[in-house]
């Protein structure tokens, strides 16, 4: 059994104006000591999968069916104070918004020492201690001095850093971090994808790692998840993803990536934009948006879902291109 299993996730939110299917039968397994990279462009589900993994989602979110087996517990139907314990110690996440994340009325420091508190029987001298040791890990200058600071106090790439430090200082068996290096500027994103790699080197922590950035999903990722309105699009390992996509939005997200040495006038784009996810349709949701369903003159695309298909034991994509038949052919 992997590590984390996530089994036919589906998330809704319920608004005034009808449900949202933010999350739509997800499911995907994290084994330990890999990292799973999961990209899309904004409003895919990403960060709503992994909220709904921890029991975090946001009023009027609902994890509608599925499970989360996490060494076998299922962490959606497990009590709110048991999810408590389980978070910060065996299980961290990174928070893509940290003004949002840490408490503006704390200083840093001593919100870092609470993590400790509340996992380990250190005292308040030692926590402090430990607490300090983690901003100087994650490369904040002066860190006994920046230990007494407010939030607000610091640039968004340093509270950036402050959250960083509060998800690694239990050393998790599984992390999620949700674009942990987009406020940080590239001296910085280096060092903190030093310390989850060596994180999950030396403890063998899983990592769920979502990012818009591909070049950091390349460098860091065992396996690579692709997520659009919702829905997985295609899965595949990273060496796999980036060598021969079959996705047509894979393919587009990563024709749209700027390499060294690209004399192109303009970078490839994908046309139109993301469907609304109320009521979305009983088709394909990138049909719309898909060249190669209007090259390839495929009127299924806007008719039927497409269901995952196998294309190897371990490469899998939602298009009505590759057939049972091809693909195992």
């Amino acid at each position: 059994m992997s590590l984390l299993e996530v089994n036919n996730l589906s998330t809704s939110f319920f608004t005034r104006d009808g449900e949202v299917e933010a999350v739509g039968d997800v499911s995907f397994s994290v084994d330990e000591g890999q990292v799973l990279g999961v990209v899309g462009e904004s409003g895919c589900g990403k960060s709503v999968t992994a909220l709904s993994m921890l029991g975090l989602l946001p009023k009027p979110g609902v994890v509608k069916q599925g499970e989360v087996l996490f060494k076998g517990r299922n962490l959606v139907e497990m009590k709110p104070d048991d999810l408590k314990d389980l978070r910060g110690k065996e299980v961290s996440m990174i928070f893509q918004q940290p003004g949002s994340a840490l408490n503006p009325v704390y200083k840093v420091g001593a919100q870092i020492a609470e993590v400790f508190k509340l996992h380990t029987d250190l005292d308040k001298k030692e926590r402090n201690v430990e607490a300090i040791d983690m901003l100087r890990k994650v490369g904040i200058p002066d860190p006994e001095s920046r230990a007494k600071s407010y939030p607000h106090e610091m640039s968004g790439g340093m509270a950036q850093r402050v959250m960083i430090a509060m998800a690694l200082s239990q050393d998790p068996q599984l992390l999620i971090a949700d674009e942990p290096t987009t406020a940080l500027d590239v001296t910085i994103q280096a060092q903190i994808l030093d310390l989850m790699r060596d994180l999950k080197d030396n403890s063998n922590t899983a990592v769920v790692l979502i990012s818009h950035d591909l070049g950091v999903i390349a460098e860091m990722a065992d396996r690579v998840l692709v997520m659009y309105a919702g829905q997985v699009v295609e899965e595949a390992d990273v060496e796999t993803l980036f060598s021969n996509p079959h996705h047509p939005y894979t393919k587009g997200l990563i024709g749209s990536i700027p390499t060294f040495g690209d004399v192109r006038d303009e970078l490839d784009v994908i046309p139109g934009v993301v469907p609304g996810l109320i009521d979305p349709p009983d088709a394909c949701r990138f049909a719309p948006r898909c060249i190669a369903r209007i090259e390839n003159e495929l009127e299924i695309c806007t008719q039927q879902a497409p269901e995952l298909i196998q294309i190897t034991p371990t490469h899998q994509a939602r298009c009505f291109l590759y057939s049972e038949e091809s693909a195992n052919g």
